[in-house]
């Protein structure tokens, strides 16, 4: 069985097709996360406009067989490894939230 481990802030479920949560997956409170620096390029209005560039990924432990990580779409992107996945297919209450996912992907 492949282990997986949810590298983001918040518990993952994965709904079925009748709705319901089939599994969950807990935050294990280390997070994955790409390194931010903002550089003013212009202003409109007063406010400034600025250009985001993403840097290296931190907190993505190495490769290990059998294990896979559910990461945010940026740091998934980033990292460019086959063993990185981000929910997919996400599934929303009445109000918009989003609840769960229908499954994973990789990108």
């Amino acid at each position: 069985m492949i282990r997986v481990i949810n590298l983001t802030p918040h518990n993952i479920n994965v709904v079925g097709e009748d709705g319901q949560v089939v599994q969950t997956f807990p935050a294990s409170g280390d997070l994955a996360r790409c390194q931010v620096s903002r550089e003013q390029v212009g202003e409109i209005n007063g406010i400034p406009v600025n250009r985001t560039v993403f840097g290296d990924v931190t907190g993505l432990p190495e490769q290990q067989e059998g294990v896979v990580y559910v990461v945010s779409a940026l740091v998934a992107q980033a990292a460019g490894r086959d063993d990185v996945l981000i929910p997919d297919d996400t599934v929303r209450d009445e109000e918009g939230r989003i609840i769960g996912c229908r499954g994973f992907a990789r990108v």
